[in-house]
């Protein structure tokens, strides 16, 4: 068995949110450099600089899971984390086939940069990537799942983007792997509405860095598995074969 602390939630500067500092080599060098075993790579409705991160990671024994956060018409934001870049890569096609077509103004959200393993300029993305897909929250868990993918509802505790605040219930059988609650969410040791999910719900927290500074300080879980596979990760938030998820703060796991 073995013990990792992983970030599951991580912007490049693929996201208009990000800073241009989180290239996916920067990125994977500093997991490695303060011992973040496994990053999962995140960027609004898009994957292009997953395959970059991919590559870097090899030179510094990260795992980097392929992922996405997804935006469903409800305006909910879903982590879909996959095994491979291929299963990314078919679900990214269903992801543009239900993206709205606008194109990304930069002044309101900031430019979009996709880059490779060296961090060298490839292009930029044009499209409007933090918008609302024409999937619904229910659609996106099961075409995720169907290709073999997991999901989780993003930062639930936060009162927009999240299914918590814009369905207002997340159902049992909803089908997420789990649920997220946002750093700031984790230090007021969540409200009693969150708490009635953990009844059925396993609860991860993630840096949803956009930064390098919010990557490295803040929150991680520390994952007891066999190992890094999506498979391994869904017996560990089951709490199942002695697998297991500790979420907490990087101060909880390791010193700077």
């Amino acid at each position: 068995m073995r013990t990792v602390l992983a970030d599951l939630h991580v912007h490049t500067l693929l996201s208009p949110c990000a800073e241009v500092e989180m290239t996916p080599h920067h990125i994977v060098m500093r997991a490695a450099e303060y011992g973040i075993g496994a990053v999962a790579i995140t960027d609004h409705n898009a994957s292009a600089n997953v395959q970059a991160a991919l590559e870097a990671a090899q030179r510094y024994g990260v795992k980097v899971f392929p992922g996405m956060e997804v935006e469903s018409s409800e305006e909910a934001h879903i982590v879909a984390l996959f095994d491979t870049l291929e299963q990314l890569q078919r679900w990214q096609l269903l992801v543009d086939e239900h993206m709205n077509g606008m194109l990304n103004d930069v002044e309101s959200f900031g430019a979009q940069y996709v880059v490779d393993a060296e961090d060298e300029f490839v292009r930029e993305e044009q499209r409007l990537l933090h918008a609302p897909l024409s999937l619904t929250a229910a659609q996106i868990v099961q075409q995720v799942t169907a290709l073999g993918g997991l999901t989780i509802a993003a930062h639930i505790d936060r009162p927009s983007y999240s299914i918590l605040g814009q369905l207002g219930f997340i159902e049992p059988d909803f089908g997420f792997a789990a649920a997220e609650i946002s750093a700031a969410g984790w230090r007021r040791k969540m409200q009693s509405k969150l708490q009635r999910l953990a009844g059925y719900l396993p609860f991860v927290t993630n840096s949803d860095a956009h930064n390098i500074y919010d990557f490295v300080q803040g929150p991680k879980n520390l994952l007891q598995v066999e190992e890094l596979t999506i498979a391994e990760l869904k017996l560990a938030l089951a709490g199942k074969g002695m697998r297991a998820v500790l979420a907490g703060q990087f101060s909880d796991f390791c010193k700077e």
